[in-house]
């Protein structure tokens, strides 16, 4: 039963997804990348889309996946062995040597800090014994827990291969669910950390520029790079402006200052054009002589400018702008009228007037019983006699 109310969840996750994503393609931002998504990372509420269903490589944002799979999974604490494998990585590292012995929170933190492609591989190993069936687990991890649709992995890292894709929507809902878990914030949100291993002592330093203070943005929270040739560049971000938290993704960017770019113009349109709302637990909606309502007090987002609240037969609320966009939608809970309650029976006395009638009756039986007794001991006596 758990399975199967977990898999409506899914279905109704991204049944709600798509038709935000379908109504926020029609705002027009001047993005320069190609593939960008929007959420409230709140009410997962999609504000902006642009080709959010496209494939697309995603590079780096891979370890985004790769970290939060291996924080639920995993033991943070426990010690893993690296392998010449992971070593031998191209790319960005944290110069593991093989053989070294290093704690599995420490490899996520040089992962997603520093972009280790060597840290990755040796998480993906330590998880699931090889590459190939860590990304098997990933892949049925994202789908399962998360609703992705549109991605396949099959590494840790996101070095190219062509077979190795993702959309902007799938990586926003990674992004968005990775940053409900304390542990991944903590160490996305992490600007600086000194490092200390077998053949590298140094301080890392987050690469993403906003998030380290070079292209200053008032409220951004965490953020994870990506690039590779194939992929061009990839950015997601998380800010807060205290009022409403945003997550934003952009893909393939043709320069590295047009992801920064475009993710400022994302922010700036979400916290200036939308704001949060609460429905309140038993408040009542009506379509089709039914009645629905939340079990809960939900927050909503909505339009600055109002909002418009269209419910369906079926329960699902939606929360529109005043042109008609959905912006969020919202299973509902039914209401069933209690049924009305059906009196006991009672037995009636016999009424005042039947009472004499009664009693006549029942003299008469006492009378036709004793007179058969006397005929039966008649008839005994005369049988006697002959």
């Amino acid at each position: 039963m758990n399975k199967f109310v977990s898999f409506l969840m899914v279905v109704l996750l991204l049944f709600t997804n798509q038709l935000s994503a379908n109504a926020a393609e029609n705002q027009q931002l001047a993005l320069k990348s190609e593939g960008a998504v929007l959420l409230d990372s709140d009410t997962g509420a999609v504000l902006y889309a642009k080709n959010a269903e496209e494939k697309m490589y995603p590079a780096s944002l891979t370890k985004i996946a790769t970290a939060i799979y291996a924080i639920e999974k995993g033991n943070l604490d426990s010690i893993v062995t690296v392998s010449a494998n992971a070593v031998n990585q191209d790319g960005t590292r944290v110069y593991l040597n093989e053989g070294e012995q290093v704690p599995l929170k420490k490899l996520i933190q040089g992962m997603l800090i520093n972009s280790g492609n060597d840290a990755a591989v040796a998480i993906a190993e330590y998880m699931d014994g090889t590459v190939e069936h860590f990304a098997e687990n990933l892949n049925e991890y994202l789908k399962s827990t998360i609703g992705v649709k549109n991605t396949h992995f099959i590494n840790p890292n996101g070095l190219f291969d062509q077979n190795h894709y993702t959309t902007a929507m799938d990586m926003a809902l990674m992004t968005n669910y990775a940053i409900k878990n304390p542990v991944f914030y903590e160490i996305f949100g992490t600007k600086r950390l000194e490092w200390e291993g077998q053949s590298w002592k140094t301080t890392l330093f987050t690469h993403h520029r906003m998030l380290k203070g070079e292209l200053p943005y008032d409220g951004i929270t965490g953020g994870k790079t990506g690039y590779t040739t194939e992929a061009k560049q990839t950015l997601a971000t998380t800010a807060n402006n205290g009022k409403i938290r945003l997550t934003a993704v952009v893909l393939k960017s043709e320069q590295k200052r047009d992801k920064y770019d475009d993710t400022a113009l994302l922010f700036d349109y979400g916290f200036k054009a939308f704001q949060q709302a609460t429905i309140k637990q038993g408040e009542i909606f009506k379509e089709d002589n039914k009645e629905f309502y939340p079990e809960n007090d939900t927050i909503i987002t909505e339009s600055v400018d109002g909002c418009i609240k269209n419910i369906d037969s079926n329960g699902m609320l939606s929360i529109e702008n005043k042109n008609g966009q959905v912006i969020q939608s919202i299973q509902l809970k039914y209401y069933e009228p209690p049924k009305p309650k059906v009196a006991a029976k009672k037995i009636e006395k016999p009424k005042e007037s039947e009472q004499p009638v009664l009693q006549v009756n029942v003299i008469l039986g006492f009378m036709i019983i004793a007179f058969i007794g006397i005929l039966i001991g008649i008839r005994k006596k005369i049988n006697r006699k002959f």
